[in-house]
């Protein structure tokens, strides 16, 4: 294999060239091959989500406590940040299509299992959090929505594949529409299976659209992936080779420290962000308006799918890392449903181009041998951020936070700033996590790293240009 760093420190743009054959296909035929992945991940991932939305309406209403919701998230979010290493690692060793596959195996089968267990458990002791059965069913669920983040590690993968370099921003773009469909869906869905349905139907269409999801699967073929990319990944958790990877090239760790800064906010919004609005909101309505703002996803990645994403999508991300914290600061200053719902609807815009931002560098400066693995480890970096505030702030707000705020004392006194309402007890936590998000993103602008950074970005996107050029003429 070739060596994957020169001698300047720079990663081979091509480390087993014998891997891939893009002459198998058209641009044309590729991209239409990437479609079809795309939109099976994307029924995937909508299923996933539906019963993980379904699973903390369902624990909430039934218990209204928000350590629960907040260590569903939170557990979701570390079980993420554990495996990415481990997914990332296999997404190198072994074909695209393959790994999607099992993932989608896994998946089915935890699913049926929680099944099973629902019916055998009286829902009385499913929904006691003293007792193991509680944990145990909820685990089984978010092992199984976890292992279908392998196939979003491998799918990223196939857009270096199956995409031309100057269009991965826009496919990147559209996977970013992808998400936002998942959870505008979801959202809706969610809620209205949990008050309609109840969670055991929940839980049997969940499981007839995973198995729906991997029989058409089986039917998607990548020719150009002619074998696994001969890999120096080690074992099942390679995070040395991760680590080196990353290290390899220059001002890529820095980058991942600014895609992460969206995540330490989102970690109080993953906590508290359900319960806001569910008492708000009746379930089936809060689905609905949860879904009117995740339409902002669609947004989002619609526009970097027309007009990419800047001469400097690292400045790019950080403007958008400002906005987000200046939304998440405001969107709860009184307890109106509007504000609340516009407020959701322009930050989930803003977060498409975050991820495609570090997405489509990494594609662009790492070999595909070892994109897996640099994609793993930005997703247990970043992952990893969201449950320590989720974990953090749940118990704070649930004994502290919100019994001050509704007591005659507290409610008095925020009322000037936060207005009146059950939940500004929430909206307080919104506000301080918001202000502590603008803080760090202006002050990340200010920073050496943010400017060699962004000057690495420019001479490679630069060399880019100039070794394509003699290609088309």
């Amino acid at each position: 294999m070739a060596q994957a760093v020169d001698e300047e420190g720079e990663a081979a743009r091509h480390a087993d060239p014998g891997a891939v054959d893009t002459s198998v296909r058209t641009p044309k035929q590729r991209s239409r091959t990437f479609m079809g992945i795309l939109v099976n991940t994307g029924v995937a991932n909508i299923t996933t989500s539906y019963l993980w939305f379904a699973l903390t309406f369902w624990v909430y209403l039934e218990t209204r406590n928000v350590i629960a919701t907040g260590v569903v998230g939170g557990a979701y979010m570390l079980l993420i940040a554990l495996s990415s290493i481990s997914f990332g690692t296999f997404v190198d060793r072994y074909r695209k299509l393959a790994v999607m596959r099992f993932a989608a195996v896994f998946t089915l089968l935890m699913f049926m299992l929680s099944g099973v267990m629902f019916l055998l458990t009286p829902e009385a002791q499913l929904l006691d959090l003293t007792q193991p059965w509680f944990w145990l069913f909820t685990m089984i669920i978010l092992v199984g929505a976890v292992v279908e983040n392998l196939r979003n590690i491998a799918l990223s993968t196939t857009v270096t594949i199956l995409i031309e370099p100057d269009r991965r921003a826009n496919a990147n773009g559209l996977v970013g529409m992808v998400q936002g469909l998942m959870f505008l869906v979801t959202s809706v869905l969610s809620g209205l299976s949990v008050g309609l349905l109840g969670m055991g139907w929940t839980i049997a269409v969940a499981i007839v659209l995973t198995a729906l999801a991997f029989a058409h699967l089986l039917t998607l073929h990548m020719p150009e992936e002619v074998r696994a990319a001969a890999t120096d990944a080690q074992g099942g958790f390679d995070l040395r080779g991760a680590l080196a990877a990353v290290l390899a090239i220059g001002g890529l760790f820095a980058l991942i420290l600014f895609s992460t800064f969206n995540n330490f906010i989102g970690g109080v919004y993953m906590a508290l962000m359900d319960p806001y609005g569910l008492e708000m909101f009746p379930v089936e309505l809060w689905g609905i308006f949860l879904a009117v703002g995740s339409s902002g996803f669609l947004i989002g990645g619609a526009l970097i799918g027309k007009f990419g994403l800047g001469a400097n999508p690292l400045r790019t991300l950080l403007f958008a890392v400002v906005a987000m914290g200046f939304l998440g600061a405001v969107f709860t200053l009184r307890e109106w449903a509007w504000l609340y719902v516009v407020g959701i609807w322009l930050y989930l815009t803003l977060v498409p181009v975050v991820e495609a931002a570090e997405q489509t560098v990494i594609q662009q400066v790492v070999p595909l041998p070892k994109q897996g693995r640099v994609f793993g480890f930005a997703m247990a970096f970043e992952s990893a951020a969201a449950p320590i505030t989720s974990f953090l702030i749940a118990p704070i707000a649930q004994f502290w936070i919100i019994p001050y705020a509704r007591s005659t004392e507290g409610a008095a006194q925020l009322a000037p700033l936060l207005g009146e309402g059950t939940s500004r007890g929430i909206a307080l936590v919104f506000l301080v996590a918001g202000i502590i998000m603008v803080i760090a993103a202006v002050l990340a602008f200010l920073t050496p790293v943010y400017r060699r950074v962004s000057a690495e970005y420019a001479e490679a996107a630069a060399e880019a240009k100039a070794s394509s050029e003699p290609a088309e003429g």
